[in-house]
């Protein structure tokens, strides 16, 4: 699977085999509360399967409001 990675910088990474997208964040050594995994404009919730095929990217979560 192709991973992008944009926290803060962009990288690019290949990984072989499918994973669902808890174990990708988990291996990946990211923050699960931090990151929203993203798949054709698709939200992915942690229990998803990505398969060797898709490409993903992986953001940071940015919140915060008014003052």
């Amino acid at each position: 699977m192709k991973v992008i990675i944009r926290n803060p910088r962009r990288r690019e990474l290949e990984l072989e085999g499918s994973r669902r997208v808890d174990a990708l964040i988990k291996e990946l050594d990211l923050n699960p509360e931090q990151v929203l995994v993203i798949r054709d404009d698709d939200l992915l919730t942690r229990d998803v399967m990505i398969k060797n095929e898709d490409t993903v990217e992986i953001v940071s979560a940015i919140s915060g409001g008014l003052r």
